[in-house]
């Protein structure tokens, strides 16, 4: 097809997006709906997020990394809840910079990720907006029936843990924007993360088998923790001064005049797409093993008390933070 300055609906759909189809399910998107069988066992389990150019993304980010980031964020929620991803539904609201090259290219960042993480195109909407670009996905994956991991189970006496780094996102987001001041290769690594950040389905089973609440941190380490003591009725208690940093997280905290405030806006950052769980501390070694098998940094980040809310420690002592993360009107 030749290259058009603008596409329509129609071309968008059947060039682009229709390649990207479940074979089976998605009836070659040339029908309103996608029609799952059901699967004898397992609960189907959904989830949903948007991204809005000038919001969750820059207005010069490649459309590619924008569209794989789409996707990652909604697998990182499965990711969380101990789901197997099967496939996704996606809505795509095309600003006028969104011309057929541009368009091209978030198919084109689809395609990996979806040879990447398994998973299918199942249908969706494409139209254009005045506006800024907006996308919108939602995610369907697969956990045997009963074992979806809530937020509401975390106990007193639970370990909370994370998984890989804390802080990347926000620093990459300031990367992005050339407010670092860093050796190119940890500005870029900074970068990378904010852009394609690497959902947890690594450790999907291991939630999904010993968590007693989880929740993927997407609003920040600290407002996260606070929705899963909300949701189990208890206190969580953070500890900053273990939160685990990147290489190119402790280059910039190396040269940090107030550690306490510097750990204070990493945990309140956002945009890590990590796993932060509470379990029961007889299986703290076997998660521990499990995730050094599987390459994965786990930390133990604190603990769950009788009680209400969200406890953050430095050096000990308890600190107020100025904001506990990302929240949207």
């Amino acid at each position: 097809m030749p290259a058009l300055d603008v596409a329509g609906e129609f071309e968008t759909i059947d060039t682009l997006l229709a390649p990207l189809a479940h074979p089976e399910w998605a009836r070659g998107l040339r029908d309103d709906v996608a029609a799952l069988p059901s699967r004898p066992g397992f609960d189907l389990v959904l989830t949903k997020d948007a991204i809005v150019e000038g919001v969750h993304f820059l207005p010069d980010d490649p459309l590619d990394a924008v569209a794989r980031k789409l996707l990652r964020v909604n697998l990182s929620d499965l990711a969380a809840k101990g789901a197997e991803p099967f496939g996704y539904l996606l809505a795509c609201q095309w600003s006028e910079r969104c011309g057929w090259p541009e368009r091209q290219a978030f198919a084109a960042g689809l395609a990996e990720d979806q040879a990447t993480f398994g998973v299918h195109l199942l249908g969706g909407d494409t139209v254009s907006t005045p506006g800024p670009a907006a996308f919108s996905l939602t995610a369907l994956g697969w956990t045997p029936a009963g074992r979806t991991v809530p937020r509401s189970g975390a106990r007193p006496g639970d370990l909370v843990f994370v998984t890989g780094h804390i802080g990347d996102g926000r620093l990459g987001l300031r990367a992005a924007r050339g407010e670092l001041s860093l050796d190119p290769e940890r500005l870029d690594a900074l970068i990378a993360h904010y852009r394609t950040p690497v959902p947890r389905l690594d450790f999907a089973e291991m939630v999904r088998d010993h968590a007693t609440a989880a929740i993927d941190v997407s609003d920040g380490l600290a407002a996260d923790l606070a929705h899963i003591a909300r949701a189990s009725g208890v206190e969580v208690r953070l500890n900053l001064n273990v939160l685990p940093l990147s290489a190119a997280a402790q280059a910039w905290f190396a040269d940090r005049v107030d550690p306490q405030l510097s750990l204070e806006e990493l945990a309140a950052g956002g945009d890590d797409y990590e796993i932060a769980f509470t379990a029961d501390p007889r299986d703290e070694d076997l998660l521990r093993r499990e995730a050094e098998r599987r390459l994965v940094r786990l930390t133990l980040i604190g603990q769950v008390a009788a009680g209400e809310g969200l406890t953050v420690t430095y050096d000990g002592r308890p600190i107020t933070l100025a904001r506990a993360g990302w929240t949207h009107g």
